[in-house]
């Protein structure tokens, strides 16, 4: 069986492989995030997924290499991680009493060929008065996430309604990416 690769150091994504039970290793993909905020975002997110899998699957040949990344969509533009914490402070604004689009692009390469494809999930945020904004600010959970917020740990509070596939909202979706590795005989229990 071929050695199983994450391009990625997310714990989330780390932690979504590891409860299933797969033999991975995570390596960083070393790919910078540029997002055009005009541009779709499931392009944009297939594409970001696909570089990450390049990356990683030219210094491991042979191995199956999942790469993955997510973009946020918001009437129609593409937001990803906010540069620092007034950009956070935006993007909740923005994002407060409506509804947006997580979208997750997910690229496997190696044995079996290429696949990539994608998962969105609907998620509603609270209307949220600036207090509460600036109260979550404070908890430092927005560095590092698309739209400025941690759903798997404090910033949940922040939602009155999610729609989908919660592994999405944690940035890997698994069941497309489960039902892509048992396609190319990745033994899914043991």
């Amino acid at each position: 069986m071929p050695t199983l690769v994450l391009a990625s150091t997310s714990p989330a994504r780390r932690a979504l492989l590891e409860q299933v039970g797969l033999d991975f290793r995570c390596e960083a993909p070393g790919v910078e995030e540029q997002l055009d905020p005009a541009a779709d975002p499931v392009a944009q997110a297939e594409s970001l997924a696909m570089q990450k899998a390049r990356a990683v699957a030219e210094r491991n040949p042979g191995a199956i290499v999942i790469g993955a990344d997510q973009v946020l969509a918001l009437g129609g533009r593409a937001l990803g991680k906010p540069a620092d914490e007034a950009e956070a402070r935006a993007q909740l604004g923005e994002m407060a009493g409506r509804s947006h689009a997580l979208v997750s692009g997910v690229a496997v390469l190696g044995p079996g060929g290429t696949f990539v494809g994608n998962e969105e999930t609907r998620l509603t945020v609270r209307a949220l008065c600036p207090e509460e904004i600036e109260a979550y600010l404070a908890t430092g959970e927005w560095q590092g996430c698309a739209g400025g917020y941690r759903v798997e740990a404090r910033g949940l509070a922040l939602f009155e309604r999610i729609d989908g596939d919660w592994t999405n909202v944690l940035g890997l979706p698994m069941p497309l990416l489960l039902g892509e590795l048992r396609r190319r005989g990745v033994p899914l229990f043991g």
